[in-house]
């Protein structure tokens, strides 16, 4: 498992704001959101709908900007930078798996996932050479030449992974990355995301799945653009660690492993004989 650490969070956002719609009608899909990530953490979002989980998934993963507050990406605000330099960091640093997969139906296997080395400015062949690495280590080599339509949903998730992966960035988000898939397809995917944790990479996933949870070293719920939980898990012995809620949840802690006692049973009444 990763090291922890206690050096600078590799993410840090200050009451981070979105809001859509003008007058009467706008909305903050995220409210004055304050969150520090560390480098290693498995971080599953959780939330109902429209409580802003994409969105939070789209501003770290710098495909949309904040309103206000300030968003830290390895200690350097990334507010003030350009639109190249955002697509610059996606391209090194940031890899992001969509639910639907975003493959290119007219590209092949190989051709989806070597596709980010093309902004790098990597010749031809290097970048089929790499992605044909990476999709070993996802047991598809024999399915490069395949067309996206051609394989099954967890397949073509696998790939979606593979591509993100394919420039070996440091932090992978998902946004349901097993959303369209069935129980087995969907077990594969986490074994892998878990596997990609171990080796050290950040990863933050959005989920509807509560079951998905056990392979996070971190929870957080959202509520109405605010995060109404954090809980850190102890992975080592699935306990959770620390559970810090808003303060409108704010419930007592309940003891760990408190012992039970039963109540005594009262004494049973022998009814006497009458005696005549």
């Amino acid at each position: 498992m990763p090291k922890s650490t206690t050096a600078a969070p590799v993410i840090q956002l200050t009451k981070l704001t979105k809001r859509y719609g003008f007058g009467d009608t706008s909305h903050n899909a995220l409210d004055e959101v304050t969150l520090k990530i560390q480098q290693g953490e498995f971080i599953a979002v959780m939330g109902p709908s429209g409580c802003g989980k994409t969105t939070l998934l789209n501003i770290i993963g710098l495909l949309d900007r904040a309103n206000e507050g300030d968003y830290e990406l390895d200690g350097k605000s990334v507010e003030s930078l350009s639109s190249k330099q955002h697509a610059y960091i996606r391209s090194n640093q940031i890899g992001i798996v969509f639910q639907s997969f975003n493959l290119i139906h007219r590209l092949n296997v190989l051709e989806n996932v070597a596709l980010p080395l093309t902004y790098k400015g990597m010749p031809r062949t290097k970048r089929l050479e790499r992605a044909s690495e990476i999709l070993k280590t996802f047991h598809l080599q024999e399915r490069e030449y395949y067309m996206p339509w051609q394989l099954s949903g967890g397949q073509m998730q696998r790939v979606a992974i593979a591509r993100a992966l394919v420039n070996h960035p440091s932090i992978i988000l998902a946004d349901e990355p097993t959303g369209n898939l069935d129980s087995r397809s969907s077990h594969v995917i986490m074994e892998e995301l878990s596997q990609l944790h171990k080796q050290g990479n950040t990863i933050i996933m959005v989920t509807h799945n509560p079951s998905l949870t056990s392979y996070a070293s971190r929870v957080i719920n959202m509520l109405d653009g605010k995060i109404a939980s954090d809980t850190h898990i102890r992975i080592d012995t699935g306990d959770i660690d620390t559970v810090t809620k808003i303060p409108l949840n704010r419930h007592s802690p309940k003891t760990k492993n408190a012992k039970t006692t039963k109540a005594a049973k009262p004494a049973r009444k022998t009814k006497k004989k009458a005696t005549t």
